[in-house]
């Protein structure tokens, strides 16, 4: 027995998925049963209208009944188009949805990736090209940093401009607003006429936030005071800090308490003091500098003819330091002020300051020593140069430990002294001995105007005696006498 098979000439058949079977159809009663796929089974090109059959059938030898399988599977109707029409009935709607969100999400995605696109490019510049200065509050913002700062903080940062515009003296400290906040109020100070002190101290500003200074301070010629104490400065800020400063004509006090500075950051001050010759007060207090620092700051010292005051509380100078030191004011002019309270110098550090004090060319006015560790041995060198001093008017010796060996030999000179009018002897461990001698001073000593001898343990004994002479000798008019075991009946 064999197969006929059947197919037009102008189509191929494409084999569908597994799941589609041949089925046995009986085709004729009278002439057996034929093998006839499944009319699914076998699908010719989409590009004709109709789809012509395959047809499997099993020969007789009979070539009637071929031809009558023939003209039957030729008369049979064509594929349904139903289930096509209801799968394009949901097909289509769906594609078109789909399309018209991803045409939507790419359009949202380009409007809300333009702007960062742009701030990035921003970012991959220099600081220099990044910046557009301009004197006009807030118009020196990198691109990047303005985007951070939103509309309430403009207000408020606005508010701030105008009191740069408005008073002489602006006191910004603690106000929080960061290295983006001064890169929108610095330029406020470019070219402005009125503010002649200004502080941002406790204000978070950084390195970074320095260098909105750069091409402003250097146009301020009304600025007087700048004072950034109390921000994380570091040395690297400092460093360019003192960059800018070096054209800087008209600053005369410049504050950089507490902003983390450590010796490198000496260095830099050093050098500008060097080369800038206008500026006249220079705090440092509460910082880092160790020995190398202080052996810069002598350095510079010994070129500077310009600076007055000098404040250096609170670093590690130690003796070392106070020997560099030293050296630098046997030969400047210019220093009236010297604050080295609680740098550790001792008795030795002493002993070499008050050298290079007694050959100091200039007239020192104030001379701070508290908190020093300074005995009744390192009292003595201080007794000798309060003796030779015309110019001293102010002197401390506050937390030291000079007892009242030390306080007789204190007192023994203040009474040849004419010029100290204010004196700090408190917290020296001197009791009723020391201050009955500290008395008797003021049967001599008319010039003293203040002092302190609070926190020591004079005791009722040491009150009566200081009481009897003052009631009739010396000139004191502020008498400190707190946490000195004196009994309230007295």
């Amino acid at each position: 027995m064999g197969f006929t098979l059947t197919l037009p000439l102008y189509s191929h058949p494409k084999i569908l998925p597994n799941k589609q079977r041949l089925r046995f159809e009986p085709l004729a009663l009278d002439y057996g049963c034929r093998l006839v796929p499944n009319t699914t089974s076998f699908i010719t090109r989409k590009c004709y209208s109709r789809s012509k059959r395959l047809v499997v059938t099993a020969a007789y030898g009979a070539e009637g009944a071929r031809r009558r399988v023939y003209r039957q599977s030729q008369s049979q109707q064509p594929l349904s188009s139903a289930p096509v029409k209801q799968i394009a009935s949901f097909v289509v709607p769906a594609g078109v949805f789909v399309a018209a969100t991803f045409v939507l999400w790419k359009l949202v995605e380009k409007l809300l990736m333009l702007k960062p696109s742009r701030s990035s490019s921003v970012e991959n510049r220099s600081p220099s090209q990044g910046v557009k200065w301009s004197f006009a509050p807030g118009t020196n913002l990198l691109s990047g940093v303005a985007a951070k700062i939103d509309r309430q903080s403009k207000q408020t940062l606005n508010e701030f401009a105008k009191e740069l515009r408005a008073f002489s003296s602006v006191d910004m400290s603690g106000r929080n607003f960061g290295d983006e906040g001064l890169f929108f109020l610095a330029e406020g100070l470019g070219y402005n006429q009125i503010v002649e002190e200004v502080s941002f101290a406790a204000n978070g500003i950084t390195a970074t936030g320095i260098k909105a200074f750069d091409g402003v301070l250097q146009a301020n010629i009304v600025l007087k005071t700048l004072n950034l104490s109390g921000n994380p400065l570091g040395d690297e800020g400092v460093k360019c800090l003192c960059d800018i400063l070096v054209n800087n004509a008209c600053i005369l006090k410049l504050q950089l308490n507490s902003v983390d500075l450590g010796d490198e950051g000496a260095k830099a001050i050093a050098e500008l003091l060097k080369k800038n010759p206008t500026l006249r007060v220079l705090e440092l207090n509460n910082n880092m500098i160790d020995y190398s620092g202080f052996t810069s700051l002598a350095g510079a010292l010994l070129e500077n003819n310009t600076i007055r005051n000098l404040h250096l509380n609170g670093n590690y100078g130690g003796a070392l330091g106070a020997n560099a030191l030293a050296k630098g004011l046997e030969r400047n002019k210019s220093l009236r002020e010297l604050h080295l309270h609680g740098n550790s110098i001792g008795d030795e550090g002493v002993c070499s300051l008050i050298s290079g004090l007694s050959s100091h060319k200039g007239k020192i006015t104030l001379l701070d020593l508290g908190n020093n560790s300074i005995t009744a041995k390192g009292a003595f060198h201080v007794a000798e140069y309060i003796k030779r001093s015309k110019s001293l008017l102010w002197m401390n010796l506050y937390m030291n430990d000079i007892g009242d060996e030390g306080a007789e030999k204190v007192a023994d000179a203040l009474k040849g002294n004419r010029t100290i009018t204010t004196i700090d002897l408190g917290g020296n461990n001197i009791r009723a001995k020391g201050v009955g001698v500290i008395a008797d001073t003021f049967k001599d000593n008319t010039v003293i105007i203040n002092l302190e001898l609070g926190y020591n343990p004079i005791g009722a004994d040491g009150a009566k005696a200081l009481s009897e002479v003052l009631k009739f000798h010396g000139n004191v008019k502020t008498l400190k006498l707190g946490w000195c075991q004196v009994n309230s009946h007295l």
